[in-house]
């Protein structure tokens, strides 16, 4: 049971991004939710360490592992009341895939078990002085998630005082090119974020799920998506990513790395066909978008 609290966390970690925007769904801002996500990744360290050492199991260890799986539990439910039972829910992060009921019917068992193990085994009660051997797992457990991958204190720093790319965007190869739906002649007017993003790119579904996120929340930013890959992997993508309600198209082939590059995602900043910036999804600021589009 340690064993898996410890390896749930740290899978968690790479990529971090995708359990820090599970709570920016739960309303945290974009600034809180890197330090919310790591203190979580935290508690789970600490739960499995203290399972592993076998020590204060009834007073604290398997309260503490209890509660931890009935809020993701919780988590789960309104996940798939919302969204339904599709994608991964990041219980392991993106290294093992599971749907949020798969998730929830793990989290019920490890919950049924934790009740077996309070009435068979207590393990070991530390007293007096041999508690404070407690405070360095609590400190290790805690300090881990931020030195393993600490958070950028940077993050929101504004990319818009970069100078702007101001480069021209030949929109006409996406106009004569796309397929699935027809690309609107309005994005070669005003201000449009146009994300250029790969069906199978594991960087590209966490970018799709942070603008899912700043569309919900916004409705009006002008998000754009250009997918490259087969139609039938589609789906799979919507499932993870929830952004079929993002207008959409699909370039494949040459034309889209005409445009997009070879690093991917590219998320271009375009004004009247001229992208002014070209960010990457770690820096993707709603608030510095939302200036963006007012100036």
């Amino acid at each position: 049971m340690g064993a898996i609290f410890i390896f749930s966390g740290y899978t968690k970690l790479y990529p971090i991004e995708p359990f820090e925007f599970t709570f920016v769904d739960l309303g945290f801002n974009w600034q809180i939710a890197p330090f919310v996500a790591r203190l979580m990744i935290a508690v789970e360290f600490l739960i499995g360490i203290l399972l592993v050492l076998n020590v204060n199991l009834r007073k604290f260890s398997y309260k503490l592992g209890i509660g931890i799986l009935v809020f993701f539990c919780v988590y789960l439910i309104l996940l798939m009341a919302i969204l339904g039972n599709k994608g991964n829910c990041g219980c392991f992060g993106t290294y093992l895939q599971m749907t949020p009921l798969q998730a929830l019917i793990k989290n019920i068992i490890m919950i049924v078990v934790f009740f077996i193990l309070y009435k068979c085994h207590q393990g070991w009660e530390l007293k007096n002085k041999l508690r404070l051997l407690i405070i360095p797992v609590f400190l290790a457990s805690f300090l881990m998630p931020f030195i393993l991958n600490p958070v950028e204190l940077n993050y929101s720093e504004a990319y818009l005082n970069k100078p702007e790319e101001n480069f021209k965007i030949e929109l006409d190869t996406l106009y004569n090119n796309a397929s699935l739906n027809i690309p609107p002649k309005t994005l070669s007017q005003g201000k449009h974020i146009i994300a250029f993003l790969s069906l199978t790119c594991s960087h590209c579904r966490i970018a799709a799920k942070k603008i899912r996120i700043m569309h919900e929340r916004n409705p009006e930013i002008p998000f754009y998506f250009v997918l490259d890959g087969k139609q039938e992997k589609l789906q799979s993508f919507f499932d993870d990513t929830h952004t079929e309600g993002i207008p959409h198209c699909m370039l494949n082939g040459k034309s889209f790395f005409y445009l997009a590059g070879t690093v991917l995602p590219t998320i271009y900043l375009v004004n009247n066909s001229t992208v002014e910036h070209d960010v990457n999804y770690f820096v993707l600021d709603q608030s510095e978008v939302e200036k963006w589009l007012a100036e």
